[in-house]
């Protein structure tokens, strides 16, 4: 099979992580979540609000695709894992294979963090844990969470996401935080640095915020080992 340098997929993957997997993108802690209204942005099909809300850590969820039923939901999150893992053997040679040991450890722990969400999908939506949201814009009151995480959207879709858009999200989770944004990866499909953040960093423009660029436990695309880290 011919190699390629990018992960070729024609689609913003509706993919799950589980609540392990967010530990140690975000370098988190118990601690630091039990004393935190936290917002996961956008959350896809992502069991860490489940799961979290199992140990009584207070996460609301947000996706575009919230307006659909558990199992259309389900579907689409299945499709989408075919899709990507079809892809995935030509770029495999561009990846570190330590946290997971192979492709079908990866795609068994998708498949579970898909499974855990839609269980507790229909439940967490009536309790407003899951909320519709078309990003850049949220439907959340000025500084209502104190950590917001954002995992493999921002910067990983930088060929088809452009620098306004990118821009006006970070903007909007400062809007709705009060206190910490963690942004994980740093690279994109290409494996390659996202190329403008700096110019994003520099145009939010307050010494208000600080920021930090953070090694975390968790590398599967080489070089993704980083997280952004702002404070408020």
């Amino acid at each position: 099979m011919k190699k390629h340098n990018c992960l070729d997929i024609d689609r913003i993957a509706f993919f799950g992580r589980t609540y392990a997997e967010y530990m140690d993108m975000f370098g988190l802690d118990e601690s630091l979540l039990r004393q935190s209204q936290i917002l996961d942005c956008p959350a896809g099909a992502s069991s860490f609000a489940a799961e979290a809300h199992q140990k009584g850590i207070d996460v609301t969820a947000c996706d575009i695709l919230y307006d659909l039923t558990a199992d259309k939901l389900m579907e689409k999150g299945k499709k989408d894992l075919q899709h990507v893992f079809e892809k995935f053997d030509e770029v495999s040679h561009l990846y570190v294979w330590k946290y997971y040991k192979d492709k079908d450890e990866a795609m068994i722990l998708r498949s579970r963090a898909l499974e855990i969400f839609a269980n507790d999908f229909p439940v967490g939506s009536k309790e407003r844990r899951y909320v519709q949201a078309e990003m850049p814009y949220l439907p959340f009151s000025d500084r209502t969470f104190s950590l917001v995480l954002s995992s493999n959207f921002l910067f990983l879709y930088g060929d088809r996401l452009d620098f306004n858009f990118h821009k006006a999200c970070i903007k909007e989770f400062l809007r709705v935080c009060s206190g910490e944004i963690r942004i994980f990866p740093l690279i994109g499909l290409d494996f390659k640095p996202y190329l403008y953040l700096d110019d994003i960093l520099s145009s939010l423009d307050s010494d208000d915020i600080k920021v930090e660029i953070v090694e975390v436990p968790f590398e599967f695309q080489k070089g993704a080992n980083k997280m952004l880290k702002l404070y408020l």
